[in-house]
């Protein structure tokens, strides 16, 4: 099984560390526009808990790195959300949209196979996320799928660099505006994998529901409103797994 195909396509790289990227200047509207073109919490406590799970008595320093590192990235995942809604025009849904989110955060690890043989560490999915934010170490693995051409791209990871993934909960706030991204990790070799995932994901209790801006003629409605905790436990399910896409088996119109 090959990693991936040798295809030309390059993930775009967009930078937000300027320190003059504030809503409403030139700038924001620069880097809004580099983001429209490939479209064409409680983590304090979480991460304690699992620190204790490494350390019983506890690990202050982790603590503090992984809660710093893991504000930050909520803080990316926030601004390209706004830049998301800007670029669709339901800025008005902003206060509706961030307050209905938590992000979660997860530390993974896949184990090196040992062999020369490429094996699956993680098929082809898409997340259920609104946007979902990935950091790796140094060894290759992880693939993402064009939606144009449906070639399978690797990632070469850089240590200056996340990737950003577009989960199924905002293509069906979005009304299909956006789609989800199929991505997959496919390993090699003996060194681990190291993965951090930031995890935006809708609160309990709140629908997803496209904004009727999104709808229309041109646009009908593609899902019907739902929980994020209710699909969660159908893709789960038996039904769920034996469909590839359980998310349109479980919410899409047509079904």
């Amino acid at each position: 099984m090959e990693m991936g195909s040798q295809s030309p396509w390059k993930l775009p790289a967009i930078d937000f560390t300027k320190p003059e990227l504030k809503p409403g200047t030139d700038h924001w509207d620069s880097v809004k526009g580099q983001v429209k073109k490939p479209l064409k919490s409680s983590i304090l406590e979480n991460v304690e808990a699992q620190s204790r799970t490494f350390w019983p008595q506890g690990n202050t320093s982790f603590s503090k790195t992984i809660q710093s590192f893991a504000k930050g990235l909520t803080e990316l995942s926030q601004m390209i959300r706004r830049m998301i809604l800007e670029i669709f025009q339901v800025e008005k849904y902003m206060d509706e949209h961030m307050e209905s989110s938590e992000c979660i955060f997860k530390i993974m690890k896949y184990k090196g196979p040992k062999t020369g043989e490429v094996q699956v560490g993680l098929e082809a999915h898409t997340d259920m996320t609104l946007v979902t934010i990935l950091c790796q170490n140094e060894v290759k693995g992880l693939g993402l799928q064009s939606s144009s051409t449906e070639e399978w791209i690797d990632w070469i990871p850089s240590k200056d660099a996340f990737v950003v993934i577009i989960g199924e909960s905002l293509h069906a706030w979005l009304n299909g505006r956006l789609k989800a991204t199929y991505h997959r990790v496919m390993l090699t070799g003996d060194k681990p994998r190291y993965s951090v995932g930031l995890f935006t994901v809708p609160k309990p209790g709140y629908m997803i529901k496209a904004p009727e801006e999104l709808v229309d003629e041109a646009h009908p409605l593609l899902y019907k409103p739902f929980g994020y905790a209710e699909l969660l436990k159908f893709v789960v399910s038996h039904k769920g797994r034996h469909n590839r896409s359980g998310f349109e088996a479980y919410c899409g119109v047509k079904n």
